[in-house]
């Protein structure tokens, strides 16, 4: 499922780059992370199938499934299979003190591939591919194409103690113009990550169609030469304004030379002459860098004799495409399966979907004021956001109409289980069962105690559960405590006048006093 959920997002991210983007089919399959031929099937398919993009309202994935592999589809086999020549580079790499040789590999790929090449035709294919590893090409940059981002070590803030507190300084580049764009931010992670993006097209008044990162983890979740898996918050940003995300290869500075140089001019014209400054606020650093920044793109040129801002005006700012009328609202995506309450839990959290979707994994998606559910593709709930540990928010259109009909889990189940441990267990659930709006709310908290008989003896847990209705602690998280700590063997002092001591020699007694 989560293979067919993730192809889909594939086929619909090529029909949008394609349709919406107008990127060619090599652009597409290294934004997308496939081959071209897979780019190319997919639209051949598409086209077939009279689908475009946007795609037709109310169209769900598995319909767009179905008519672009109708089950009588095939795939023809080549009729050679190629050796794996990255396999073959790194076994004549790694074992050179075993004297391997093309020949020995052949004869492997041969026992392999009964049908495959000859000798001297798969020493020539090596060969070829062989060459090709050292080539550079020189990259030309088209207006309004590529935006290359990154980031560098910024100058450091002093906070009121006198304790240095580290930056880093995110730089972007435009392609064709050199156009660049520095701000400080305190971190690396997602949140200031998707941030500078923003400001940086708010900044440009326009965005570019290709956007090429590093392999930092707000961009890329797993780094891969051939590969990469982009972060699904990143990815959802490029989506919102319209562009492909490029990656660079994981140890090739080639791939984002542009920024690199931009990175240098950034530490050489900025940095630099800031470096006898303090600063005491991340506001404060950010209004020296946009005032030398200014500068920066306002110098001419020493070979074009123009400065940055006329080349972006020449070249990249009438080929960019313009900015959407809402700047993207940053939103992570969490995966999160559906309890038997019908409820999912987000950040200690508890927010109810269907309850036709017990137990599926949903794809959620978090904003600082919203929750949603996705299912396949299709939104199944929203709500707004709550902090609340341990809450729950419940919609009642997401009840069943019958919990004895549609559920299997009951609050008569609940306690008849619990009156297997004891009476006191048993009446413990009934109480934080009744303490909440909805019998369902509690199933969670009722399950967590029930399962603490794997790890604890049923006279303990009867005996904590005791302990707990004593001083009220009508919760999971309270049992577990007595009983981690175990204060459930701890024996109950007897009380009053009739709790006689003990005789001994050395205690006075009352009568010492008259």
């Amino acid at each position: 499922m989560a293979n067919t959920r993730l192809s889909m997002r594939k086929i619909k991210e090529v029909l949008r780059l394609k349709h919406h983007g107008g990127l060619s089919r090599r652009q597409i399959a290294h934004g997308c992370q496939i081959s071209r031929s897979t780019v190319g099937d997919y639209l051949d398919r598409a086209e077939k199938a009279g689908i475009g993009w946007p795609l037709p309202e109310g169209l769900t994935d598995e319909e767009l499934e179905q008519k672009l592999f109708p089950p009588q589809a095939t795939i023809p086999d080549s009729p050679r299979p190629l050796p794996d020549f990255d396999y073959i580079y790194r076994e004549l790499k790694a074992h050179k003190k075993f004297n391997l040789t093309l020949d020995l590999l052949w004869r492997e790929y041969k026992e392999q591939h009964l049908d495959g090449y000859q000798y001297s035709q798969f020493c020539e294919l090596y060969r070829q591919w062989r060459g090709k590893l050292d080539y550079c090409m020189r990259q030309d940059h088209r207006g309004g194409e590529k935006l290359f981002v990154d980031y560098t070590d910024g100058l450091k803030l002093v906070d009121p103690k006198g304790a240095p507190i580290t930056t880093e300084l995110f730089v972007a580049v435009w392609g064709a113009s050199n156009y660049t764009y520095a701000e400080a931010t305190l971190t690396q992670q997602l949140p200031d990550w998707i941030g500078s993006h923003v400001r940086a097209f708010e900044y440009f008044g326009c965005v570019p169609k290709v956007v090429v990162p590093d392999c930092l983890k707000g961009a890329v979740n797993r780094a891969c030469r051939y590969e990469p898996e982009l972060n699904p918050t990143y990815a959802a940003m490029a989506e919102h304004y319209g562009l492909c995300v490029l990656p660079a290869r994981p140890a090739r500075p080639r791939d984002k030379a542009k920024v690199e140089a931009g990175v240098l001019i950034a530490q050489r014209w900025i940095l630099a002459a800031l470096r006898h400054h303090t600063f005491y606020n991340l506001a404060d650093l950010n209004r020296a860098l946009h005032e030398l920044l200014q500068h920066l793109n306002t110098r001419a040129l020493r070979k074009v004799k123009k400065s940055r801002r006329e080349l972006f005006d020449l070249f990249d700012r009438p080929q960019a495409q313009p900015l959407p009328l809402k700047p993207y609202e940053y939103a992570e995506w969490r995966v999160a399966r559906v309890n038997i309450d019908y409820h999912i839990e987000i950040e200690r959290h508890y927010y109810s979907v269907s309850f036709r979707l017990l137990r599926e994994k949903l794809d959620v998606r978090l904003t600082a004021s919203t929750v949603e559910a996705f299912f396949k593709g299709e939104r199944v709930a929203a709500h707004i956001r709550s902090f609340i540990p341990y809450g729950h928010t419940t919609l009642k259109e997401h009840m069943p109409p019958s919990h004895q009909k549609y559920l299997e889990w009951t609050p008569s189940r609940m306690v008849s289980w619990a009156k297997k441990i004891g009476p006191q267990t048993a009446e413990l659930i009934q109480t934080i069962i009744q303490s909440r709006t909805y019998p369902e709310q509690a199933y969670r908290s009722c399950l967590g105690i029930l399962r603490l008989e794997k790890h604890y003896s049923k006279e303990r847990l009867e005996k904590a559960s005791g302990r707990a209705l004593k001083f009220g602690a009508h919760s999971f998280q309270s049992l577990r405590k007595i009983l981690s700590s175990g204060l459930d063997r701890l024996e109950e002092k007897t009380q009053g006048s009739d709790s006689a001591l003990a005789d001994h020699a050395n205690i006075r007694g009352s009568h010492y006093y008259h």
